[in-house]
């Protein structure tokens, strides 16, 4: 089911100043320009559209990067994680306890993720599982910790030449060189452990060759 993202949703990000950059990919600092802001924070706004109604246990973002969303998603969680190969996690931290944000960070792999089996409520990942590889590996994790009844909520970018030319000019970062062919792969691969619950594609009246984004929230199987 494809439904649109409410307007009022205004996510609470960690502020400019208060960014860490983490790595090459990760560029917290385009949400705060003009036009290409707008476009990036469309997609918290499709992650908490889609996040459970009720209070989540234990959430794990995976890909946090420099904890952007991370003062969004504290307060929807009673114990917030994430995880990311990037080793500024401790910077990261100081940052958001001076927002009087704690959560758990760890450096490490989609791939082995350091939690028990059936030990979270929810996963959250931001334009992240298109870098991971091998990808299958990651989805078996993903299955393995989350909880019966548990949600794995993500959004990844849609893949068009003419968006893609799109995101050149206002980047000047080429969408090919990032992603290869693994958009491609990415829902199928998710498909063998999980089931769709709900679907939202972005912008509502352009989500064919204009598709922004593609959000979903996925139950296992």
């Amino acid at each position: 089911m494809s439904t649109h993202p409410p307007e009022h949703l205004v996510p609470t990000l960690l502020p400019p100043g208060s960014l860490v950059k983490t790595s090459g990919v990760d560029k917290a600092e385009w949400n705060f320009r003009p036009l290409l802001g707008m476009i990036q924070r469309l997609r918290f706004r499709l992650i908490l559209s889609l996040l459970p109604d009720r209070h989540i246990g234990r959430l794990l973002e995976i890909g946090y990067g420099s904890g952007v969303f991370l003062p969004e998603l504290a307060k929807r969680c009673d114990d917030l994680y994430g995880i990311d190969p990037h080793r500024a996690a401790a910077s990261v931290a100081r940052n958001l306890a001076a927002h009087r944000v704690h959560a758990g960070l760890f450096s490490g792999s989609a791939i082995a993720l350091p939690f028990q089996e059936a030990s979270i409520d929810c996963l959250v990942a931001v334009s992240c599982l298109e870098y991971v590889e091998p990808f299958d590996h990651a989805v078996a994790e993903f299955r393995r910790v989350l909880k019966p009844g548990g949600s794995l909520v993500f959004v990844t970018p849609g893949n068009s030449p003419l968006l893609d030319a799109a995101h050149y000019l206002l980047t000047g970062c080429r969408a090919q060189e990032h992603y290869a062919g693994r958009r491609d792969r990415l829902i199928p691969t998710l498909l063998q452990q999980f089931t769709v619950q709900q679907e939202i594609r972005a912008p509502k009246m352009l989500s064919g060759v204009m598709m922004l984004y593609r959000a979903m929230r996925m139950g296992p199987r």
